[in-house]
Order: structure tokens, then sequence, then C-alpha cells
């Protein structure tokens, strides 16, 4: 019998097994593309099925690329910059030059400076130890930047296939699909806000004989969105430009941003702390001495998501003082607070594995 891969996630297809990866009933072979029943389902109902892949089986296939000779797009998330950072990336894809895409940008406010925020992507590129050829910005979702993008990809690569990499949910797939398009032919590759819906390498032929691949996403688990149910990704994750909103805060007020983090602002004097989240979060204020009740009667409830009964990992405490004029307080895969002003203390608080940091603003005013 001939094999067949899965249109949508790149997976080998079998028909023996409901359960396992790569599943499809032997009437889908019959369609042109076949697709498996986890993209069936995730396309049509919106529906995700657990893999049995992990991070490390992604990387092995990423590891792949070090032995061929290509260009590495690589896809990051602005909105979530340490959620997006394939750790030790260059040895995957050895001596192979990066192109670095910034993704998402139709996120950030429509004021927020370009060449700021390329240059702040490009400092965040060198301390992972990475010398792109270009960086770049683009929105996939909203097709903006994107013939730029191809248009450098086209220069860079010289004549050589391509490989477009990244973390999980960067939108890696729905910037292939756009090229498919304007290549005239229809997009096929499954693209979704659940992590992890690429399964293996889908390789798209270019018009001169060489091929772009779209690989796994590299799965990073301090991500917010591993810590909750399926349902609530919607209410976590912005799809739209994202409104700061502004809080005044006097010492020893809390921040409650739903259920999966807080921040105590300790002081000096009055302050102004901006959030930078999807505007379906809701944003909670109440005071310092008021917060572990609140919290332990009103998780899953006013503090939500998470949903009612989800349990999540401990929280974590996180003590910060701020030396730039303005910071970000950042939670990976959520967003971000901004604090006004040097010298605050700040004890910011989140389920443990998520990662959370403090760094510059990005985002000036």
């Amino acid at each position: 019998m001939d094999e067949h891969y899965c249109a949508g996630c790149g997976v080998k297809i079998q028909t023996s097994d409901e359960h396992a990866l790569g599943y499809a009933p032997k009437s889908a072979l019959q369609h042109d593309p076949v697709v498996c029943q986890r993209c069936f389902r995730l396309t049509h109902y919106n529906e995700i099925q657990a893999v049995s892949l992990t991070a490390d089986d992604f990387l092995s296939m990423l590891s792949r690329i070090a032995s061929r000779d290509a260009l590495v797009v690589y896809l990051v998330d602005l909105f979530d910059i340490m959620g997006s950072w394939v750790t030790g990336l260059q040895r995957f894809v050895g001596n192979n030059p990066i192109l670095l895409v910034g993704n998402k940008r139709d996120l950030f406010p429509k004021s927020t400076n370009d060449h700021k925020l390329m240059s702040w992507l490009r400092r965040s590129a060198h301390e992972q130890g990475l010398k792109p050829v270009d960086v770049l910005l683009m929105s996939a979702g909203k097709n903006h930047g994107i013939e730029e993008v191809a248009v450098n990809i086209d220069h860079y690569r010289n004549g050589r296939d391509v490989y477009v990499v990244g973390a999980t949910n960067v939108g890696k797939s729905t910037f292939i699909n756009h090229l498919i398009r304007q290549a005239g032919e229809d997009a096929v590759i499954t693209t979704s806000r659940f992590p992890g819906t690429t399964l293996d390498f889908i390789e798209i032929p270019l018009e001169d004989g060489c091929s772009l691949f779209d690989t796994p996403g590299v799965v990073n688990a301090h991500q917010v969105a591993h810590f909750i149910e399926t349902r609530d990704y919607k209410k976590i994750m912005p799809t739209k430009e994202v409104k700061p909103k502004v809080f005044q805060l006097n010492e020893k007020q809390t921040l409650f941003l739903g259920g999966v983090a807080r921040v105590d602002y300790e002081g000096p004097s009055k302050r102004s702390l901006i959030a930078y989240v999807a505007s379906s979060l809701l944003i909670h204020r109440t005071k310092t001495e008021q917060a572990d009740d609140l919290y332990a009667r009103q998780l899953g409830h006013l503090l939500a998501p998470p949903s009612e009964g989800v349990r999540l990992p401990e929280m974590v405490r996180f003590d910060f003082r701020t030396e730039e004029t303005d910071s970000d307080v950042v939670f990976s895969g959520l967003g971000w607070i901004t604090i006004k002003g040097r010298g605050a203390r700040i004890s910011a608080y989140a389920p443990k594995g998520i990662g959370v940091s403090l760094r510059p603003s990005i985002i000036k005013g």
C-alpha cells in the first residue's frame, strides 16, 4: 500500500489504531489532500487531541536541519518573546544562516515604533547567542508584511531550501499558508491557536526545484497555555490589538490577571502600572493584605481563568526592583505589566513552571 502523509500536520497516515498518531479511516485515503483524524477534527470541530510527542522529539526533528544547506527562517511571537526562544537553536540548525521574523506585530498598539521593536528584537537575539542576517516584522494572522518577508526569503536563500522554525503557536503554519495562497494554491496546513499542531516536516515544492519546509513547533513548557484548559485559551490569547489598561496603585495594592498571575506593588508612593494582556482577561485590583484570601475564595470564579474546578500548580513569588525609567514584568504567554519609574518594589506571582521576568519596557510613553 502506498504511504500517505497528512497534508495538515505532516505525520505518516495509518488506518489501524484510531488512538495512535496519524490515524485516518480508510475512506479518507480517497480524498485529496489526505488529512489525519486529528487535523480533521481540529479544522472542522475546533477540537484538539493529545499527542505522544515530547519536546525532545521535536528538537530531535529540528536537528536534521544541521546537515542541510538551507536558509532558516526563525519565527518568534513578539507578544511572547520569552516563550518564543528555542534554547540552543544555533546548534540544531548548524552553520545555516538565520532570518529572524517577529510575528504578531498587529497585537501591539499602532503607535509602537517598528524600528525600536526591531532593535529590541535584534538585541534579544544576540543575548540568545544568535546573529541573524536580518530582522523583519509581520502579522501573519492579518496578512501584513508577508510579501516583504517572502522577498527577503528569496534573497537570502540564494537557491537553497528553506526551513521555517520556531516554538509552538508562533504562527508558522499560518505564515506558510499565506505563501501557498500567493502561489495560487489552496492552503492545507492545519493552523489553530492550540500549541503543537504541526507534527513532522511538511514539504512545499518551490519553482526552482528546492523546497520550503514547515517544521514542528518546539514546546516551551513555561508558557501559560500549557497550564490551563483548552476552553480557556481564547481568554488569555489576544487576537487583536491589545489596548493598554492603566491603573494608579498605592503602596500595598495588588493586581490579579484572572487567576493565573498576580502583581503586588509594595511602593514607594503612588505609581502607574499599565497592563498589556488580552481584553477578555479580567484584571482585578485589591489590597495586598486581602489578596491571599481573595485568591483562595475566588479562584475559578471572579479570578478566572482557570475554569472552576481546575487546579493550577502552587503560586511562586518573584521579587523585583525596577532600575529603568519604565520596566515590564513579563508572564510568558500571557502578556506583561509596565511599571512606570525607577525604584519600584514589585512581587510577581505565577503558577510554578510559568516564566516570569523583568525587562526594560519595549513600549514607551
